[in-house]
């Protein structure tokens, strides 16, 4: 009994009671952990989290499922029509399975965010709710939600368990929950049968072809699917680091499954990250995604992240852009919540001088993720492009406000002073987003022009001299250089450089 205690993990509470709520199997297995550092380290720091659920008692356990355990029924109807699903819990206390957690997390968010009817928060806003104290209807307020969906994920060996509990998140009443145990070879449709089953709860409006979309789960080499989460895991993080990893692993997957649709779109978004933030060269890094995103395609026409990489390559690549239009409309037909989609619709319109329409899908892709920082810093450079000067100051405000580190806003507030001619504001703007992104060339290059502008000439020629000194190192795009010989007045060195830029 003593080395037990000692060594050996304690059951499941939800093995023993499939009905207890999610945080407090989280809380209680917290309470047993072995080393005294991942217990609780106060009575304070567990009192928050019981006072959290006391709240949250509201439910009634009803006859048990022949199909499933663990099922609680709701005590009222209460209309939701748009959810947010929280980091589900890795209840395996291995932190090397966080992936896997994370994983059925974006799993589940996708499966949803298939219902037209139904608003789904994204992944990168969620996230940001991982291992948070904050109680469900303030997190509701943030997202702008009236329901919240959380639960857990348990894997161990060949089976995987997952519990969902539905919640109204204006009352943190407990509206039902479920618990699904299935073998990993299963998971896909397991969480098709997740979404289903949450979908039919709350009365969401299914078309057909959504019925059809969620019913469509294959089987998957256990191996496999991990290989393509951990893809997605890494991807996520947005590094070059990152998207490297992500094509080893989306690779791996592909090449023990060379039918895999999905991973052949997780490599289409990798290349596309390492084209656009100039980590590969453009033309290698892009043509690699142009033929990751036609093969899943051509796999299956039904995924919506594979047509929104294909309209963004289109746009940025190619520049075919009514071809990238219709397959960004594609992707908002099979996905009406996939924020990244319109943010990339947003960026074409940007450019096509379509300013309403791009406002218009950023506030949209805001509803879906109302806490990405490259969704708010785009709706301030879409203000600016459309010389909305005074909305464009506020909306990059707000986003420094959620995030005062994220180098990519300072570096558009910076362009916004600069063509106000708030000079010394701008090159302020510009040296935090090169100091917060660790030297990225896209602030040095801008700097390089205030500089410029600003009648600081030889500053602006040391940046240029700075900006060869990287190229020798790294892929530097061409066109960094030539804004700076514009403002110099150096047209020929400009035209010469930008020549190289569209060659490449």
């Amino acid at each position: 009994m003593v080395d037990d205690i000692l060594h050996s993990k304690p059951p499941l509470p939800s093995g023993l009671r499939p009905d207890i709520p999610t945080r407090l199997e989280e809380v209680t297995l917290k309470c047993l952990e072995k080393d005294p550092k991942n217990r609780y380290q106060s009575a304070t720091e567990l009192e928050v989290d019981l006072r959290r659920l006391i709240s949250s008692t509201s439910v009634v356990a009803a006859s048990s499922d022949s199909a499933h355990s663990g099922r609680q029924r709701r005590t009222s109807r209460k209309r939701i029509r748009s959810l947010a699903v929280l980091p589900l819990a890795n209840l395996s206390r291995d932190q090397e399975q966080d992936y896997f957690a994370d994983g059925m997390t974006e799993a589940l968010i996708t499966d949803l965010s298939k219902v037209g009817s139904l608003k789904v928060i994204s992944r990168t806003s969620v996230m940001q709710y991982k291992h948070t104290s904050k109680r469900l209807p303030q997190i509701a307020r943030e997202l702008g939600v009236d329901g919240i969906i959380e639960g857990s994920v348990l894997r161990a060996g060949k089976r995987v368990r997952i519990t969902a509990q539905l919640i109204h998140a204006d009352t943190d009443e407990h509206l039902w929950a479920e618990t699904y145990d299935r073998s990993v070879r299963d998971v896909l449709s397991l969480q098709s049968e997740v979404a289903r089953a949450i979908a039919q709860e709350i009365k969401a409006k299914l078309t057909p072809q959504e019925q059809a979309r969620l019913a469509s789960a294959r089987p998957v080499n256990p191996e496999i699917y991990e290989f393509y989460l951990k893809g997605r895991y890494y991807w996520n993080k947005r590094t070059e680091e990152g998207a490297k990893k992500a094509l080893a692993y989306f690779q791996q997957a592909i090449d023990r499954d060379p039918v895999y649709a999905q991973a052949y779109t997780g490599l289409a978004d990798s290349y596309h990250i390492l084209g656009y933030y100039n980590l590969l060269l453009p033309k290698e890094a892009y043509s690699k995604a142009e033929a990751a995103a036609g093969k899943a395609l051509g796999l299956d026409d039904t995924l919506a992240e594979a047509h929104a990489a294909l309209g963004v390559i289109r746009h940025e690549f190619s520049w075919s852009w009514a071809e990238a239009e219709k397959e960004f409309k594609r992707a908002f037909e099979l996905n009406p919540s996939y924020a990244s989609a319109h943010q990339w619709c947003a960026d074409l319109f940007i450019e096509l001088g379509r300013h309403e329409e791009a406002i218009a899908e950023l506030d949209r892709a805001l509803r879906c993720d109302p806490l990405s920082l490259i969704i708010n810093t785009n709706l301030g450079r879409a203000f600016y492009t459309a010389r909305d000067h005074d909305r464009s100051l506020e909306q990059f405000r707000k986003t420094l406000d959620i995030d005062p580190s994220f180098a990519y806003a300072h570096a558009e507030l910076g362009l916004l002073y600069e063509q106000t001619g708030m000079f010394d504001e701008a090159i302020s703007e510009f040296q935090k987003g090169i100091s917060l992104s660790g030297g990225g060339t896209y602030a040095l290059a801008r700097l390089g022009h205030a500089y410029a502008l600003a009648g600081k000439t030889d500053d602006a020629k040391g940046i240029l001299i700075q900006l060869r000194a990287l190229a020798n190192q790294k892929y530097v795009s061409p066109y960094d250089f030539a804004p700076i010989y514009t403002a110099l007045g150096e047209k020929e060195q400009a035209f010469a450089w930008l020549e190289t830029a569209y060659d490449q």
